[in-house]
């Protein structure tokens, strides 16, 4: 996704496993990565849950900040400094200590999901939005990363940013695994676990 040499790596000295979900709200994104703690508590893993934006209290007010509904003059640039403001504090209070210590860190969306809904559905473009997360996240680049993909309607917002997510799927094929959403969710979770087990070698 991005060159993680650039800056203040926060990836260095990592030891743990960076797995990140994404797809359309709705998907089941969510139900997925929780259903993975669970399975992966049973076998003995360290992991931490969190979620994008939000994961830490500075987060949780960003997130209500960008839901509430009086917000509608928000610009799509300060939407996505406001993300990633949210994304920079949970990767220096959360997500790196963690990593370092061991454990499995899941987060219901990171970067992608800026890729698709605010550099593809906002217009902002790639660059911009890659060029801020070397900023805000120094190089910590997800391990891997589950796409569910469901049906979507045919908006067109919703349709650009699935058609990001296909893009980054078709471009990184090692990290991003796409898994058929439009299933019974246990379905869906045997696919997931059958993608990440390798990874953490259970």
């Amino acid at each position: 996704m991005i060159d993680a040499s650039a800056g203040t790596d926060a990836s260095a000295g990592r030891r743990g496993r960076f797995i990140t979900f994404e797809g359309p709200d709705g998907s089941g994104k969510s139900t997925q990565l929780r259903l993975l703690a669970e399975r992966l508590r049973q076998e003995g893993v360290d992991v931490l849950e969190t979620a994008e934006p939000g994961g830490t209290a500075v987060g949780q007010q960003i997130r209500r900040v960008l839901l509430d509904g009086k917000n509608q003059e928000i610009s799509p640039v300060t939407e996505l400094l406001l993300m990633f403001a949210a994304r920079a504090q949970n990767t220096d209070q959360w997500i790196v200590p963690a990593l370092r210590k061991g454990a499995v860190v899941l987060s219901d969306r990171w970067t992608d999901s800026t890729l698709a809904y605010q550099g593809a559905g906002r217009g902002l473009g790639s660059e911009v939005v890659l060029e801020v997360d070397r900023i805000a996240c120094r190089g910590l680049v997800p391990d891997m990363t589950i796409y569910v993909d469901i049906d979507v309607d045919a908006g067109l917002a919703r349709a650009k940013a699935r058609a990001a997510y296909l893009k980054i799927v078709a471009d990184e094929p090692e990290r991003v695994k796409c898994v058929d959403g439009n299933r019974m969710p246990e379905l869906v979770a045997a696919d997931v676990y059958a993608a990440v087990r390798p990874l953490l070698s259970l």
